[in-house]
C-alpha cells in the first residue's frame, strides 16, 4: 500500500518463486482492477497459472528461449534483422513505439499525407488503435488518429524527431 498500488498503472512481478508471483499478481489485481501486470514465470507450466491469476502478460525464459532457438535455425536472416533493430547501441536502426497526441499535427492525417517516410525515412510497421490489436504493415491510406500508438523502424535520431512531432512538442514534420 505504501508503494501506491491503488494508483499504479503497471506492476512487474519477477521474484524467483512462481507461487510468490501468482500471489503478488492476485493481491495486486484485488487492490487495483485497472493495473497492467507483467509477470515472470521461472518454471515450465507456470505461465498458465499466472494467466489464471489475471496477469496481463507473462514472460517465460523457456518459451522465449525455445522460440528464439527455433527461429535462429529456421529464419536466421529474420533473427539477424531483429537483433540489429532491437539490440546493439552501436547500430543506428531502431524499433520504437510512441503515442500520437491530440495536439500533434499527425493527428487527422494518413500515412501518405503525413509524409513520415519521405521526410524522416521512417517505416511505420504497425499502428495500435485505442488499445485494439496491432495493424501490421498499414496501408498508405491508413488514418493516424490521436491516441494511436505508432510502431516505427528507422534511424534513432529520426525516430526521436518524429516522437517529438507525435507528442505535439515539435511542428517540424
Amino acid at each position: 500500500m505504501s508503494a501506491g498500488i491503488r494508483q499504479a498503472k503497471c506492476l512487474i512481478t519477477a521474484v524467483t518463486s512462481d507461487s510468490a508471483n501468482v500471489y503478488i499478481t492476485l493481491t495486486a489485481r484485488g487492490l487495483n482492477q485497472d493495473l497492467f501486470v507483467l509477470a515472470w514465470a521461472s518454471e515450465e507450466g507456470a505461465e498458465i497459472k499466472l494467466m489464471r491469476a489475471v496477469a496481463n502478460k507473462v514472460v517465460s525464459p523457456y518459451t522465449i528461449g525455445a522460440s528464439r532457438m527455433a527461429h535462429a535455425l529456421l529464419r536466421p536472416s529474420v533473427v539477424d534483422f531483429i537483433e540489429i533493430a532491437t539490440g546493439d547501441d552501436d547500430i543506428q536502426l531502431q524499433l520504437e513505439e510512441f503515442k500520437v497526441s491530440a495536439k500533434s499535427q499527425l493527428a487527422g492525417t494518413t500515412l501518405l499525407t503525413s509524409d513520415i517516410r519521405k521526410k524522416h525515412g521512417i517505416i511505420i510497421v504497425g499502428i495500435r488503435k485505442d488499445g485494439a490489436k496491432i495493424l501490421f504493415n498499414p496501408g498508405s491510406n491508413t488514418a493516424i488518429d490521436a491516441g494511436d500508438t505508432l510502431i516505427t523502424l528507422g534511424e534513432r535520431i529520426a525516430i526521436q524527431d518524429l516522437e517529438l512531432v507525435a507528442s505535439g512538442e515539435s511542428s517540424a514534420l
